[in-house]
C-alpha cells in the first residue's frame, strides 16, 4: 500500500500545481474591469459665418474686332401697376332640384342680374363649382369664394 499512497500524494501535488498555473493564466487573459471615467462634454466652437463674395465685371474696354468702345446702356426699371380687383356683388337666393336626380339649378344674382346656373357652368366670368341648399362655392378672377344662402 505504500506504493499506492505515494501515487495519491503525487497526484494531489500535480493537481495543485496545475491549478495554480491555470489560475495565473486565466488571471492574465481576463483583464480587470477599468474604472469608468466621467468627462464633461466640451462645448463646440461656432464656425464664423461666411458672407457671400459679390462682385461685378466692368467690361468697358475696346472691342478688339470692331475697334469701337461699347456704350453703357442704362436700364430703366418699369413699375408694374396693379389694377385693383373689383369684387363682384354676388347673392345666392336658393336652389331647385328634381327628386331622383342629382342635377340642381341655383338662383344667383351677379351684379344685380339674376341668373339660373347649374354646376360647372360659367356666366360673366363666374363659375359655379359646387353647392348645396345652404351655400355655394364660386370661382372668379382666380379666387374661390363661398356664398351663403340669403333669405
Amino acid at each position: 500500500m505504500k506504493k499506492q499512497t505515494r501515487t495519491y500524494l503525487l497526484l494531489g501535488i500535480v493537481v495543485i500545481v496545475w491549478g495554480i498555473i491555470g489560475f495565473k493564466v486565466v488571471g492574465v487573459l481576463s483583464p480587470e474591469p477599468k474604472p469608468i471615467v466621467v468627462t464633461k462634454p466640451i462645448p463646440k466652437m461656432q464656425k464664423p459665418e461666411r458672407k457671400k463674395d459679390t462682385f461685378s465685371l466692368i467690361a468697358n474696354y475696346q472691342d478688339p474686332f470692331l475697334g469701337v468702345s461699347p456704350s453703357l446702356k442704362k436700364t430703366v426699371k418699369r413699375t408694374i401697376k396693379k389694377t385693383p380687383m373689383v369684387k363682384k356683388n354676388i347673392v345666392y337666393s336658393g336652389m331647385v332640384s328634381q327628386s331622383g336626380t342629382s342635377k340642381a339649378l341655383y338662383f344667383v344674382s351677379i351684379d344685380g342680374k339674376q341668373h339660373i346656373i347649374s354646376t360647372k357652368e360659367e356666366i360673366d366670368g363666374v363659375k359655379l363649382l359646387r353647392g348645396n341648399g345652404e351655400h355655394i362655392i364660386l370661382k372668379y378672377n382666380g379666387i374661390m369664394e363661398t356664398i351663403a344662402l340669403t333669405e
